[in-house]
């Protein structure tokens, strides 16, 4: 499927297959052209070329309100004047549904979210999870056989994020409803999709389970959005050993890259592994995590974060030592010239 506007291509060639009760995470940064793929499944953005299918059907032509499909915005987009019951049945009577088969269905909602006691209440009155709830349950009252989600938990503070997006994973696995959601968090995707799909400039680079994409990224692009940020070039011999990027003896170029939790710091002394990476530098700045502190080295090849339980100076000679097994090779790319 493609996408453009105003000439400027959004999405280029993508292809996605989403299976029966499963939840797709689309991930990416902003304007990477995750929502614009979203909001083409649910029908408010007209590829130029391509096919979308539910359950066999081809919808594309089909309004929004006919694709069988509900979407849940990061706004929630409530009715302030209504009532909590009056929101979640507003899909419902949108479709003309009988008046006794939506109050029915509204309580059967409000019993899957846990709200009892709930349904007379104004949106107003509601705090940023609840709202939440209620959205994800107008959205689940229609009885899609697609629910889309964007970004629906970004506007909560960090401690209901975490908990409502437990309760989300379990609702869903428990109902198998089928979901594609779009977060700019790579911790929301591995926590609660089956299949991450990660975008860049309008493509998909890489599709698979959260572990795949975690252990296994196919770039370095994708290596560093999921957290092995840290980047240095080096050389790789032939009998497989890692030297730095000036080192003697030519070898492949690559580039490694690893997270900061992958790496220790040690006495620039001490001595390691052969098979580990070691790095050479000084502390040039420090922050405290909670569980201990992050340093950043300079390197003789790169700046690079590593974490150490304990408080080091800032100015202090160190060795980065990273074991063989963390580090993510990938060919180093080379500049035209």
């Amino acid at each position: 499927m493609c996408v453009a506007y105003d000439g400027t291509r959004v999405l280029s060639d993508v292809s996605l297959d989403v299976a029966r009760g499963e939840l797709v995470a689309l991930l990416g940064s902003s304007g990477c052209g995750k929502t614009t793929l979203l909001r083409s499944i649910a029908g408010f953005v007209t590829p130029q070329s391509g096919r979308i299918r539910v359950a066999g059907r081809d919808i594309g032509a089909l309004p929004p309100e006919k694709r069988g499909t509900a979407m849940m915005f990061q706004s929630y987009a409530l009715w302030p004047h209504m009532s909590v019951a009056a929101n979640i049945g507003y899909g419902l009577r949108m479709r003309g549904a009988r008046r006794d088969a939506i109050a029915k269905r509204v309580d059967e909602m409000l019993a899957l979210m846990q709200m009892h006691g709930f349904a007379s209440r104004s949106v107003a009155q509601l705090s940023g999870g609840q709202r939440q709830r209620v959205a994800l349950a107008r959205a689940l009252a229609v009885d899609p056989a697609l629910l889309l989600l964007d970004e629906p938990m970004s506007n909560l503070d960090y401690k209901v994020r975490i908990e409502l997006r437990h309760e989300l994973r379990a609702l869903q696995k428990r109902i198998g409803i089928t979901a594609v959601y779009v977060t700019h968090d790579r911790e929301e995707a591995l926590t609660l999709a089956d299949r991450i799909a990660v975008l860049d400039a309008g493509r998909v680079v890489q599709y698979g389970s959260p572990e795949e994409i975690f252990h296994r990224p196919a770039s370095a692009f994708v290596a560093g959005f999921m957290g092995a940020d840290n980047a240095i070039e080096l050389t790789r011999e032939g009998d497989g050993r890692l030297r730095g990027a000036n080192g003697n003896g030519g070898g492949e170029a690559m580039t490694a890259h690893f997270r900061s939790d992958a790496a220790r710091i040690d006495a620039a002394s001490s001595v390691a592994n052969d098979a580990d990476l070691r790095l050479h530098g000084q502390i040039v700045q420090t922050l405290y995590v909670g569980q201990g502190y992050r340093y950043r080295v300079r390197t003789e090849g790169a700046d690079v974060w590593a974490h150490a339980s304990e408080r080091i100076d800032e100015g202090a000679s160190v060795a980065v030592v990273v074991p063989r097994d963390a580090l993510l090779l990938f060919p180093r790319a080379t500049t035209p010239g």
